[in-house]
C-alpha cells in the first residue's frame, strides 16, 4: 500500500510544471508527510491525556491550520467532504499565504531549539511550497492522507520507504554521495564503532542523518531498554548540523520516521564555528560523519581553523577532531587522496601530523571505486580515538571480484571478513599494520600500498621499459628489411 502510495504521489508531482526533479518530489513529499504525521502525533496524544486522565490536551496546530480542517476534511461517515475540502487556487492561495506564514512563526514561539515546535517552525521557513497547481496539490493530500503514523510496523515502513526515495534522489543528481551513503557502509561504520547508551553522537554535516538513524537503531537493539533508556535515546543522544535546506528537511524527516520525535539538528554551517570556541560542554563522545568532499571554502571560513586549506572535508576533520571528548571514538569517511596529497609543508601533511598526533588512528578501511553511486571518486573510512598518539595503523584493502555499481551496490556480506578482522587488526590478504615510526616524518604519508595482496601487478622501472621498446623497434626493422626483400624479389 505505502509503496504504491509513494509511486502515485511521484506520478502527480511529474505532472506539475513546479516540481522538476527528483530532489524536488523528495522536498515536496516531505513537507506534506510531515503535516499528516503530526496530525496522527497529536491524535495519538489525545487518546494518551485521556487514558492517563489527564482531562484534556492542549494542540500544537491552531484548529482551522490541523491536517484534518484544511487538507482533507471529512464527512460524519469518514469520506472526503469535497464541499469543504479546498482545490485548485483556493488551496494553493491557502498553503502559500496563510498556512506556511503561520508555522513559520512557530520558530520565534518554541521554549527552546529540542521542541517538536521549533523543528515545525524551522522546517516551513527553510522550504517553500513548490506545486503550482492547486489540483495536482489536491490529488498529493489526499494520497498522503490514507498513510498512517499509527504503530511501530506502519512507521518502520515508511521509514524504509523514505529511505529509497532519499537513495534515488542521490542516484538520479549529481550529489550522490551528499545526499546518500550506503547504508550497509554505514551499518558497518557504527558496529566498528560500537556507540553506548548515555553517550551523545554527532554529525556535523548530517545531510539525510543515516548516521543517526543507524546508531539509534544499533543501540535500540543493544539492550533491553528501560523507560529512562528510551528518554535517553529520544533526547540527549543525537546531535547534527545541516547547512543546506533540503538536505536539513529530509534529516528530520527521516529520523522522525524512524522514531526520533524533535531531532537536535540545527540548520547551520558548521564550518562557519571557530574552533577556538569549541569548549566541553559543546564536545561528543561519539563522531560518525561522511562530510561533502570537493567542495571550496571561503577564506573568512578557513580562518575558523588553525590548518587553513580551501578543502572542505579537511576544515571538517579539523572541526569533527575538536568536537571529540578525551577518550572519544570517530568514523570518518574522507577521500583517500588524505592519505597521501601535499608535501613536507602542506595543509595536508600539517592535517595528517594533527590527526596522528592528538589521536590514534587505529583504523583505516579503504574502499573501492564505485562505493558512493553516482560519485566517481574513492574513499577511506577513518577509525580514530581521541587523547593518545597513534603509534601503529591497521589497514584494510576491500578488495571485490565484481565492479560497484546502481545495479551491484556494495552490500554487508561485503564487509563481513573487515568486521570480523578488525576487532584483533589481523594481518590477512587484505589487512596489514604500519607503524608510525616507519613511514616519513615530514609528509606522514599514509598511502595504501597493501604488502600482503597476493598476484599483485609488478610495476617495472621506466628505463626497462624503455629497453623494451627499443628492442620491440629493432625487431620492427629487421622484419620490415626482409618484408621488403621479398617484395623486391
Amino acid at each position: 500500500m505505502f509503496e504504491q502510495a509513494f509511486k502515485n504521489i511521484d506520478d502527480a508531482l511529474r505532472k506539475d510544471a513546479g516540481a522538476s526533479s527528483e530532489l524536488d518530489y523528495v522536498e515536496q513529499t516531505s513537507w506534506i508527510l510531515f503535516l499528516k504525521y503530526l496530525e496522527d502525533l497529536e491524535a495519538d496524544r489525545v487518546i494518551e491525556a485521556s487514558l492517563a486522565g489527564k482531562g484534556g490536551y492542549d494542540y500544537i496546530i491552531a484548529d482551522r491550520f490541523r491536517w484534518s480542517n484544511w487538507a482533507v476534511p471529512k464527512t460524519a461517515d469518514g469520506k472526503i467532504d469535497h464541499n469543504m475540502a479546498m482545490t485548485g487556487n483556493d488551496l494553493k492561495n491557502f498553503v502559500d499565504n496563510e498556512l506556511f506564514p503561520y508555522l513559520k512563526k512557530f520558530k520565534e514561539l518554541a521554549e527552546s531549539s529540542d521542541t517538536i515546535e521549533y523543528k515545525i517552525g524551522e522546517i516551513f521557513s527553510e522550504l517553500k511550497n513548490k506545486i503550482q497547481s492547486g489540483y495536482t496539490l489536491r490529488e498529493v493530500l489526499n494520497i498522503v492522507d490514507g498513510l498512517r503514523f499509527k504503530s511501530q510496523k506502519e512507521k518502520h515502513e515508511l521509514s524504509h520507504l523514505y529511505e529509497d526515495k532519499i537513495k534515488n534522489m542521490g542516484n538520479a543528481g549529481r550529489n550522490g554521495g551528499e545526499y546518500y551513503t550506503p547504508r550497509p557502509l554505514i551499518k558497518t561504520i557504527v558496529k566498528v564503532v560500537a556507540p553506548k547508551i548515555g553517550e551523545t553522537v554527532y554529525d556535523g554535516a548530517v545531510g539525510s542523518a543515516g548516521f543517526l538513524v543507524e546508531a539509534f537503531d544499533y543501540m535500540k537493539q543493544s539492550k533491553d531498554l528501560t523507560t529512562k533508556d528510551i528518554e535517553i535515546l529520544q533526547k540527549k543522544t543525537f546531535y547534527g548540523k545541516e547547512k543546506k535546506s533540503l538536505a536539513y528537511i529530509i534529516g528530520i524527516m527521516n529520523m522522525i520516521l524512524n522514531g526520533i520525535e524533535a531531532p537536535n539538528i540545527i540548520h547551520t554551517n558548521t564550518l562557519a564555528e571557530n574552533l577556538a570556541d569549541i569548549q566541553e560542554k559543546d564536545r561528543f563522545n561519539v563522531i560518525l560523519a561522511n562530510p561533502p568532499f570537493g567542495g571550496k571554502e571561503r577564506t573568512e571560513v578557513q580562518q575558523n581553523f588553525p590548518i587553513k586549506t580551501s578543502e572542505t572535508a579537511s576544515l571538517f576533520l579539523q572541526h569533527f577532531i575538536k568536537s571529540l571528548k578525551a577518550g572519544g571514538r570517530a568514523g570518518i569517511v574522507i577521500k583517500n587522496t588524505f592519505l597521501s596529497n601535499g608535501g613536507p609543508n602542506s595543509a595536508e601533511a600539517s592535517l595528517r601530523k594533527y590527526l596522528l598526533e592528538s589521536c590514534n588512528l587505529h583504523t583505516v578501511l579503504d574502499l573501492p571505486g564505485g562505493t558512493f553511486t553516482g560519485a566517481g571518486v574513492k574513499t577511506v573510512v577513518l577509525f580514530f580515538n581521541k587523547g593518545e598518539a597513534t603509534k601503529k595503523v591497521w589497514f584494510y584493502q576491500l578488495n571485490l571480484d565484481r565492479n560497484l555499481g546502481k545495479t551491484n551496490p556494495l552490500n554487508e556480506k561485503d564487509l563481513e571478513e573487515f568486521v570480523k578482522l578488525q576487532k584483533t587488526k589481523a594481518d590477512s590478504e587484505n589487512s596489514w599494520t604500519v607503524e608510525i615510526k616507519d613511514i616519513d616524518q615530514k609528509t606522514f604519508d599514509l598511502s595504501v600500498k597493501n604488502p600482503n595482496k597476493k598476484d599483485q601487478t609488478i610495476l617495472r622501472e621506466p628505463k626497462i621499459i624503455l629497453q623494451e621498446m627499443r628492442k620491440l623497434d629493432q625487431e620492427s626493422e629487421k622484419l620490415m628489411e626482409k618484408i621488403e626483400a621479398i617484395i623486391g624479389k
